[in-house]
């Protein structure tokens, strides 16, 4: 009896949710601001056209519709995004977003906003800083050496190619970099070590989700109801559990090495997780800004997230375009080959000229993270550098936004704007670097008039870190070997997520994949 009565409590509460969500389905429809703006047609109401999005048709600003038919606002316009990522009081990552977030990781800088994002970036801030990275480039570079050891194994014939699928060697590298530069930890991934725990309870937190998983879980974030009826996946919550009680542990060991000094040495290994604690136990914080432990253990998932598979994909990236363009393979070998060293320092990398023009070219057309959200906190007017004309023929100069309108922030879609980079936006050319249009000055971005790293007050912090390693890994790498893509172009390619992931169109369900033919460099 207590049960039926559980159960149709429930129902009436979902049916009152449901009736709720229609309603302003309806609404929106007869009555949204946003009604008359350009935009694909929108075939379901319950998935939306997210997948019908084309800018070459509906212009630099529109509409489309998500999951069930939640208007988007998706801009390209780079007066509008200036105005949105320098507005951090306003512009925030959605609820929902928030929700998954910290699901996942956490109350890491991922999932919070406002005084605590504030507060958690001042006392994160120095640990990614230019002196700290300057150290961590040894750590970069000698773990690109051990890649470039593990392939020297297997191309064992100098003269011939070896197939190798190479997005996966990256992702252990940078695996076994976060580990380290990120909390004193070894992942020894590089070494072949299947059974470590924290590595294990990662991947739980992160397996693909298929899109009955995905609807479910995008459902529970939306409505806090679900989250009551509906508990979170088992494999997130043990997942979760696992990271926290080792995470405290790390976070004891370094509170222990620095009370006794041990950290604070001249070795240039300080991990972040160690400059983080030392900086929180300053005497300079107060204590209203102090963190506590679970909140500090909490930002080792979004380290592992942010300093770990973006590096790696972009890396995988960068090989692809080489073995796409053997002239600027050619071209970037011979520039590395005048260093006297296998061990450059930060400064020597970034004083390279070729290989700089040639990562930012790779930032640009194969930008890591293709997308992310933002939603309206408050009533705002968005400033537009091009207007728009809506389905009326009206023109319009500016966006009138409610609070909790959504955007759609397409980074991908900026660095590869026509508008900007020219007719040849698409294509790549590390040369471009040599003029840069005027155009891209507007870009709101934090790094070399690209958007890849976003700006304003939530740019990536650890957008210096993400760089250095880069130019680490592929200064060994085209060093010491010649790539060719070992499939034809058209079997590669790039997940539908908001981590673009390079993929093999036959195995879209192995995730991650670039089999390249790899030879050692021809003397």
């Amino acid at each position: 009896m207590l049960l039926r009565l559980l159960t149709s409590a429930a129902a009436a509460v979902l049916g009152a949710q449901l009736v709720k969500i229609i309603s302003r389905l309806v609404y929106r429809r007869l009555y949204s601001p946003f009604r008359y703006m350009p935009g694909p047609p929108n075939p379901s109401l319950i998935y939306g056209n997210f997948q019908r999005l084309s800018q070459a048709q509906y212009g630099p600003t529109f509409k489309f519709h998500t999951l069930l038919s939640a208007t988007q606002l998706y801009t390209i316009d780079t007066v509008a995004l200036h105005h949105i990522v320098n507005s951090g009081d306003i512009y925030q990552r959605s609820p929902v977003v928030r929700v998954n977030m910290t699901q996942l990781l956490g109350r890491g800088l991922l999932a919070v906003e406002d005084d605590e994002h504030t507060k958690l970036r001042k006392i994160m801030s120095p640990a990614f800083g230019i002196t700290q990275i300057r150290e961590l480039t040894r750590l970069f570079v000698d773990k690109s050496l051990e890649l470039c050891d593990v392939w020297a194994r297997q191309t064992s014939d100098e003269s011939g190619w070896t197939r190798i699928e190479v997005a996966g060697d990256l992702k252990r590298t940078t695996l076994d970099i976060i580990g380290l530069a990120g909390f004193d930890y070894e992942f020894n991934a590089l070494k072949g070590d299947k059974n470590n725990e924290l590595d294990a309870a990662f991947k739980q937190l992160f397996l693909n989700r298929n899109a009955r998983k995905f609807t479910v879980a995008m459902l529970r974030a939306r409505f806090p109801l679900l989250r009551k009826i509906l508990p979170a996946p088992k494999r997130i919550v043990g997942a979760r559990r696992r990271m926290d009680g080792i995470g405290m542990q790390l976070l004891q060991d370094a509170k222990a090495a620095i009370s006794s000094g041990e950290k604070d040495t001249d070795t240039g290994r300080r991990d972040l997780l160690s400059l983080l604690v030392k900086a929180n136990m300053s005497a300079e914080i107060t204590e209203s800004q102090r963190l506590n432990d679970a909140v500090v253990v909490a930002q080792l998932p979004t380290f592992f997230v942010a300093g770990h598979e973006t590096t790696s994909t972009a890396t995988a990236w960068a090989l692809y375009a080489l073995s796409q363009h053997p002239g600027v393979q050619d071209k970037l070998r011979a520039e590395l080959l005048t260093m006297g060293t296998e061990s450059p320092s930060l400064d020597a990398l970034n004083a390279l000229p070729y290989l700089e023009k040639f990562v930012r070219e790779v930032m640009r057309v194969h930008s890591p993270v293709v997308f992310t959200n933002r939603m309206a906190m408050k009533d705002d007017v968005i400033p537009l550098g091009t207007p728009y004309t809506d389905t009326r023929g009206v023109q319009h100069d500016s966006i009138a936004v409610t609070k909790g309108q959504s955007f759609w922030v397409p980074v991908a879609g900026v660095n590869r704007d026509p508008r900007i980079w020219g007719a040849d936006a698409t294509e790549f050319k590390p040369d471009r670097w040599d003029a840069v249009p005027d155009a891209a000055s507007a870009m709101p971005g934090i790094y070399a008039n690209l958007f890849t790293f976003l700006g304003g007050p939530h740019n990536c912090i650890g957008w210096r870190f993400s760089l250095a390693e880069m130019k680490s890994l592929i200064y060994t790498l085209v060093r010491n070997f010649e790539f060719q893509l070992a499939v034809a172009p058209d079997e590669i390619c790039t997940s539908k997520t908001a981590v673009q992931r390079p993929m093999l169109v036959a195995e879209p369900e192995k995730g991650m994949q670039l089999p390249m033919l790899v030879r050692r460099v021809q003397a």
